[in-house]
């Protein structure tokens, strides 16, 4: 979540060089923008979502969230992202090694936490049309960081959809997909004395994760109703179908289908430059528009 759309747009498109993929409305409160950031076409693995709630108050950085979202980067690019990102007077700005990786931690405009990884191999294709060159360009995601007061609890629902732990360092546990997409890791930090974390701007609502199609996520959404989890019916979200469940962590997760895709309502070259209203609100879209703030490209 964010508290102005213009800075959010900027953030993603002009200074990380991500396309905006899509610009829509929150299904539930479609005076709120649901801006779209990813490589050229919106594969899964590429896509972050943000919903700005304009002058929200920043969230408290905690246990039960999201503290830091992974993207990719090609080997040897991090004193490129170094310099471009001081340049732009980014705050938080930090050389690290975890698990291994070249790692530059940075902090977005309300205080979300970012980190580019080099990886190396990795054969997604960067957005070649921003700022960015796309030999030094984001492929798509890492994984994500949560903060968890307890992870057994979690690594176990992580075991049940399939990942593996693959490594620990200090308060750190791993978990990997096997041959997965390149977005492929989720890293379990472990701080039992740490407060809950207080949603606001700068939080991660939930973490998507990818199946193919609606019968795939039939089965996903079945296995984890049988495990005695909680999950709400299938919501249709225009260009995905979701279905959403809380881990025992506090964390929000998303099962989305890869279908129908970004380009159901827009021509692959023109993603992401006109308001799409969801059907349902379509019949306000004049008052939508004179609410939302508008976005100079």
């Amino acid at each position: 979540m964010a508290s102005d759309a213009q800075e959010n747009n900027d953030f993603f498109t002009k200074l990380l060089g991500l396309r905006r993929v899509k610009k829509t409305v929150n299904f539930d409160a479609p005076d709120v923008y649901h801006l779209y950031y990813g490589d050229e076409f919106g594969t899964p693995g590429s896509v972050m979502t943000y919903f700005p709630f304009r002058n929200m108050k920043k969230g408290r950085h905690g246990t039960g969230e999201v503290s830091e979202t992974a993207f990719a980067v090609p080997e040897g690019s991090l004193p490129y992202w170094h310099d471009r990102l001081a340049l732009a007077n980014v705050e938080g700005i930090e050389r690290v090694e975890q698990f291994g990786e070249k790692r530059l931690r940075f902090a977005g405009p309300d205080g979300d936490g970012f980190a580019l990884v080099e990886v190396p191999g990795d054969r997604r294709a960067p957005f070649a049309g921003g700022p960015v060159p796309a030999e030094k360009g984001i492929h798509g995601f890492r994984g994500v960081t949560m903060r968890l007061r307890d992870g057994q609890a979690t690594a176990r629902l992580l075991t049940f959809m399939g990942y593996k732990e693959v490594a620990r360092e200090g308060t750190l546990i791993r978990f990997a997909i096997e041959d997965g997409n390149g977005a492929d890791i989720i890293d379990l930090d472990v701080l039992p004395g740490v407060e809950r974390a207080r949603e606001g701007a700068g939080s991660v609502h939930h973490v998507a994760f990818a199946v193919a199609d609606r019968a795939a996520q039939l089965e996903v959404r079945q296995a984890l109703l049988d495990a005695g989890t909680q999950v709400t019916p299938v919501i249709d979200r225009d260009y995905f179908w979701a279905i959403y469940f809380r881990t025992p962590g506090g964390v929000l997760f998303e099962i989305a289908t890869n279908e129908p895709g970004f380009d159901r309502d827009e021509d692959a070259a023109h993603l992401g430059e006109a308001l799409k209203i969801p059907e349902q609100h379509a019949h306000l879209r004049a008052r939508i528009e004179a609410l939302l703030q508008p976005i100079a490209d």
